[in-house]
This record gives structure tokens, sequence and C-alpha cells, in this order.
């Protein structure tokens, strides 16, 4: 059966529940991807601009909303709230996010892959939009950040789940890039959007840094209501949502999927079925890997605005001004980077090439004192974690098969992220400014530890492959399925 002659058919009202099995006809069907090129790359660019773009809208929105803390802390939070050395406030309040973030991430998955990514989403966007910007006291606030991190659980694995179930693996690491590339701008410019809302300082009797939660909590919930209407489902689901694929175009997307590594529909969950992927030892290999990285990125959005005015002595407009340029930079690298592996069809020795320019770029910033030098170690050491958030993602994603491995896989990765965060948070501790050298030598571990990682992934996944070339036992259960190194 061919897509055309499938378009034809199912115009005559073939019924959704029907669709499962005529997609998997046309799947395996040699002729299932009879579109022209043209036609293809129109189908594809509708799913980058509904799910990607939509997707990475959503991630930029939490960012802002999680990693905000550095940019109101500059701003008077700290002193208006009684943070202070002693009772080591600002660490508390930015680490209790993280333990409900890790903890719900899996069972977060499982819930969104039954109710839907739509509903599931849209839903806890819209609900954690709201109430930092009136909170009286630090203690609150860290209360806060505990509900935030249960909503925001399901969010990120959530995205990278879904983008994984619409994509072959050799498209994915570009889409990985924009929807974090989007997403990351909220680094980037976060510090200098706060920086003009809280020129709103004394309107209404709130102070600047409390302005900059409320505009952007305000924001956030717009967006969560808007994209319920945006969100697509999963792509066997596309025809019921919204109409935003027809039949025969759902088909093509899934017949790709499916000729790509046979694993577009889900298989039905069980809790013994969905927690044995613990088994799988380069699991918790990609959760490590992300968690190295993630202690880098969150150290640098969480306290590069603090480092640049008291480690470096620029005020408080230079400090959230100039945390822009590098992720600008790192944008340019991550979008190269995503075109060029995906190309050659390679991820552990771009996520080595990442974590050797983080050492070199921390190593500049923690042990030099020029600042001119300091702060191209900063473009070195951002464009290293962020462009290796991309790469990790579709790292990860390139070596599994199957919706509930692919679903747990996601969530543990994140959830070594949390972790990182948590890690992040802790080691660059106020104690130690304006130098913050316990910080910087864990963050130069990190990116020590990613190279010793991957390095062993890659001999593991060399000899699977030569297993596989000499007729040997099939990786992840699909006979001709290899690793991507």
């Amino acid at each position: 059966m061919s897509v055309h002659s499938f378009e034809k058919e199912t115009k005559g009202g073939l019924s959704d529940e029907n669709i499962e099995s005529a997609v998997r006809q046309l799947a395996s069907d040699d002729r299932a991807l009879t579109f022209s090129d043209k036609e293809q790359r129109h189908i594809v660019r509708r799913v980058d601009l509904r799910l990607v773009v939509t997707l990475g809208s959503l991630y930029f929105i939490s960012l802002l909303d999680r990693t905000n803390l550095g940019a109101a802390s500059v701003a008077g939070m700290q002193k208006e709230l009684g943070m202070n050395d002693k009772n080591n406030a600002y660490t508390i309040v930015s680490l209790v996010f993280f333990f409900t973030y890790a903890i719900f991430q899996a069972p977060a998955l499982v819930f969104m892959r039954q109710l839907g990514p739509r509903i599931f989403l849209s839903a806890i966007v819209l609900m954690w939009g709201a109430g930092f910007g009136f909170i009286p006291t630090w203690q609150g606030m860290a209360g806060l950040r505990v509900i935030l991190g249960v909503l925001e659980a399901g969010f990120y694995p959530g995205c990278v789940y879904l983008l994984s179930t619409w994509y072959p693996r050799y498209d994915l690491q570009k889409r990985n890039a924009l929807f974090y590339l989007i997403g990351s701008m909220a680094s980037g410019f976060g510090g200098i959007l706060a920086y003009g809302l809280q020129q709103m300082n004394g309107i209404a009797g709130h102070s600047g840094w409390r302005w900059i939660f409320i505009i952007e909590g305000l924001i956030t919930c717009l967006l969560g209501i808007g994209s319920y209407f945006l969100i697509v489902d999963f792509p066997e689901d596309s025809p019921k949502s919204f109409h935003f694929l027809n039949k025969a175009e759902a088909a093509f997307v899934v017949a790709r999927i499916e000729h790509d590594r046979s694993d577009a529909f889900v298989e039905p969950f069980t809790v013994k079925g969905y927690l044995k992927h613990g088994l799988d030892s380069k699991v918790w290999a990609f959760a490590w890997l992300y968690m190295m990285t993630t202690t880098c990125s969150y150290s640098i959005a969480y306290f590069l605005p603090i480092i640049l005015r008291d480690g470096m002595g620029f005020s408080v407009a230079k400090a959230q001004c100039l945390t822009a340029p590098p992720y600008v930079a790192a944008a340019i690298v991550m979008a190269f980077q995503a075109w060029l592996a995906d190309r050659m069809h390679l991820r552990g020795p771009t996520v080595v090439f990442n974590a050797l320019m983080g050492i070199v770029g921390l190593s500049l910033l923690g042990y030099t004192s020029n600042n001119g030098v300091r702060y191209f170690g900063v473009f070195l050491a951002t464009i290293s974690c962020n462009a290796n958030c991309p790469a990790l993602l579709t790292y990860q994603s390139n070596n599994v098969r199957g919706q509930w491995k692919r679903a747990f896989t996601s969530a543990t990765l994140v959830g070594g992220g949390a972790i990182g965060g948590i890690i992040g948070t802790t080691v660059f501790r106020a104690k130690d400014a304006p130098n913050y050298r316990p910080g910087m030598d864990a963050t130069l571990l990190a990116n020590a530890l990613i190279v010793v990682i991957v390095a062993a992934l890659s001999f593991k996944f060399h000899r699977a492959n030569k297993r596989v070339d000499a007729g040997g036992k099939p990786i992840e259960g699909l006979v001709g399925f290899k690793y991507t190194l």
C-alpha cells in the first residue's frame, strides 16, 4: 500500500480506531515513503513549526521561571527577604526545587503518555506561572520552589520524549538543538529582560525584583493557555489532534519511524516492564553524562550574574546584560554542531569536544585574573555545557528502542540533570565569593568525567556493533539495529 493509495482509501472514512492497523500495514511496505521530496519537506516543516517551535517557546519560559533567581538576587531579593551568609537562604531556595524535580520525573512521563502531551504539558505550564512575586519570606519562596519542581518534573523530559517519537534518529539532533536553542535564550536574554522589569521598582508598592516574577509569571500563564491549541500529540494520534496532519501524512510520519527503528507504536504498560529498563547500564551512563553537563549549565545560569558583579566588578546593569553574548555564541555553535552531527551520524565525539572546551573555559574563568580573559572563559564554558545538552539528548535517543524504554530513559536522563542542578547550586557557596574555587573545581571535574564516560560507552557500543556485523545477538531486540557512536 502506497501513501497515495492509503490517502485515497482513508478519504472514504477510515475510523480513528483503525488508523494504527492501516499505518502498520503502510509502514511495513517499502513504498510507504512515496511522497515526493518536496511534499516530504513540507510535512516535516509543518511538524517543526507546530512541535519544535512550540515546545521551545515553552522551554524558554520554563527556564526563565527556573533561573530568574540570579537576576532577582542582584536586583535586591536577597536583602529584602533576609537572605545572607549565615542562613545560606539563597542556596536553599535554589536547591529545594531539584529534589521534587528529580523524584517526580519517571511517574510524570507515564502520566503524560496516558493523558496525552497536549493536555498534560499545557496544564502544568499554566499551573506553575503564578505566585513568586508576592512571597513575603524566603521560606515561602523555598516552599513555592518545591511545588515548581513537582510541576516542572514532567515538562522537560516530556518534551524530549515527545520530540523523539516524531523524528528518525539522524534527523533528531537538529530538532533537539532548535528546541534547546529557543529555550536557552531565556538564560541569555533573561538578564536583559529582568533589568528592564526591575525598573518598575515602586509601581503598585512592589520592589523591582518582584516585578520580574510578576510579569514573567503572567507571560507563563498566557503561553500555557495558548499552548493547548498548538501542542500536538503523539504522531499516531495526530489525525485526532486538531487535524494537524491528515491520515496519509500521519501515516508517512509514523512510517519513517517504523523504517528507522520499528518502535512507533506504544506497547501495553506494566510497572514491572517500565522499571526493568533500569537494569540497562547505558541508561544510567546517559543520566550521569547529563548530570555532569547540568552541573555546569545550572552553575552558569544561577551564578554567572553574581560572578560578573562580585567576582569581576561589573555593575548590576552590566552583570545582567553581559550574560547574553555567551548564550548567543552557544546558539551558533549548537546549531552548527547539530547539522554536522546529524550529517555524520556521530554523537560521542561531539560531546567530548564540548567537554574539553568546557575544561579550557572554566580554567580561564577560575584561575586567571584578567577580566577580558575570564570573560572569554565564560564564552567557552557557556558554549560547552549548552551545546552538550541537545547533543546528549540525541545521543541517548539514538541508542534506545521502545516507547516505554524511551520514556524511562528520558526521565532518568533529565532526572540526572536535576541532580546536576543540586550539585551546581551547592558547590557555588556564598562564602567562597568572589572566586568560587570549590565550584570551579567541581565543574572542571564534571567535564573530565564526561570524557571518561563517553569513552567507556564508545568502547561498549563499538564491540556491540561488531557482534551485530558478525551475525551475533541483535541490539535492543531489533535485527540490523546498531548503536550510534
